[in-house]
């Protein structure tokens, strides 16, 4: 039997999540940080490119849709600052350096501190979700994406726990992943059925620089993808039968550049058949991602989204090589467990990435209509 379109996320043609700040909203975010617009005139900028954006998704033709992350300043911080117990901070000594094209961009972006009991005060980004919920037409289904568990902890470990709080890792762990259970029933009783936990840590792990960094801080390279897992499976236990939960893994994505490489190679078979999610979407997009082989271990009934299509730069990829690695990818897992999408984002920060609005729908469009005729329908 052919394999066929999905009625299910993740869908064939999917995408992440992140698109492109329109120029009037990053304007309207200008003014209200300079307090020349109220909270209320940016909400109101912000609904009407949330409405524009949801209409844009259905008319390139995907079934999915989110908010373009429009709400948020970044793809990770603004969840992870609005759980209890967690403090702003900016630490030099937590530079990122992101690799580009060009060279290398190092970038300090604020960080977090644990100081104080970690808990769940409201539903995260429970109102960006009821409005998209309220814009999508009947035949989208409205996505939302946070971070995983694991951002809570991966950049600065330890160290940035308060020991007296946690004096053990043990109370830290369960305090978070209480925390993520109350916020997967909290915006399933909003309507949400599709729900993406976004991970850069499990792609990250797969490079030795990365591990070495881990140990740096005192974490344990050798296993902290099976402390993540196994937390991030805590976070989902009991879930609604109907609510779909996907994770992403990519290697950073800022201002089209990246943190990591690595194949998944690692992390692989602890991952694909360990982590209780319905699907996986993978960051494919060049060699830094490695083979296809890692994808052995993705047991029956769980989809990996081959992110082939790059949101790093504008030139838009040919459709015949797009479904030779899809050929490629299907020697390893079937067919009719894959999709295809673009390997990140488009804007995982207000920055966003080199490339036009023109240009990232187009990449979208390319993605239904490769889809359509690898796996048919509509």
């Amino acid at each position: 039997m052919p394999p066929t379109p999905r009625s299910a996320p993740p869908f064939r043609a999917d995408h992440v999540g992140s698109l492109l700040r329109p120029p009037e909203l990053r304007r309207a975010r200008e003014e209200h940080a300079a307090g020349r617009i109220g909270d209320a005139e940016l909400t109101a900028a912000e609904d009407e490119a949330v409405r524009a954006v949801v209409r844009q998704q259905r008319e390139a033709g995907l079934r999915g849709a989110t908010d373009g992350e429009f709400r948020r300043a970044s793809w990770h911080m603004d969840f992870i600052y609005a759980l209890g117990g967690i403090s702003k901070v900016e630490d030099e000594s937590l530079r990122i350096r992101f690799h580009n094209a060009d060279g290398d961009v190092d970038f300090a972006p604020p960080s977090a501190r644990v100081d104080g009991r970690i808990g769940l005060e409201r539903t995260i980004f429970g109102d960006a979700f009821a409005f998209l919920r309220d814009a999508v037409a009947e035949d989208q289904t409205p996505k939302l994406t946070i971070p995983s568990p694991s951002m809570v902890h991966y950049r600065g470990g330890r160290a940035a726990i308060d020991a007296e709080l946690y004096p053990d890792m043990d109370g830290f762990w369960d305090d978070l992943t209480a925390a993520y259970a109350a916020q997967v029933r909290g915006v399933y009783d909003l309507g949400c059925r599709y729900l993406q936990l976004d991970d850069t840590s499990l792609a990250y792990l797969n490079d030795p620089e990365q591990r070495r960094h881990v140990a740096g801080i005192g974490g344990d390279p050798e296993h902290q993808h099976e402390t993540y897992i196994a937390n991030i499976n805590r976070s989902l236990a009991g879930r609604p039968d109907d609510l779909r939960v996907t994770t992403h893994m990519c290697r950073g994505n800022f201002a089209s550049s990246w943190v990591a490489s690595g194949s998944y190679d690692f992390v692989a078979e602890a991952l694909f058949g360990g982590l209780e999610v319905d699907g996986f979407f993978l960051e494919y997009d060049d060699e830094r991602s490695g083979g296809f082989e890692p994808l052995r271990y993705v047991p029956k009934g769980k989809q990996v989204v081959l992110g082939l299509v790059t949101t790093k730069s504008p030139e838009l990829e040919s459709k015949d090589a797009l479904k030779r690695r899809i050929d490629e990818a299907a020697r390893y897992v079937d067919l009719d467990q894959l999709c295809l999408s673009p390997q990140c984002g488009f804007s995982s920060t207000l920055e966003g990435n080199k490339l036009s609005a023109e240009d990232q729908f187009a990449k979208l469009r390319l993605i239904v209509e490769t889809a359509e005729e690898v796996w048919g329908g509509a």
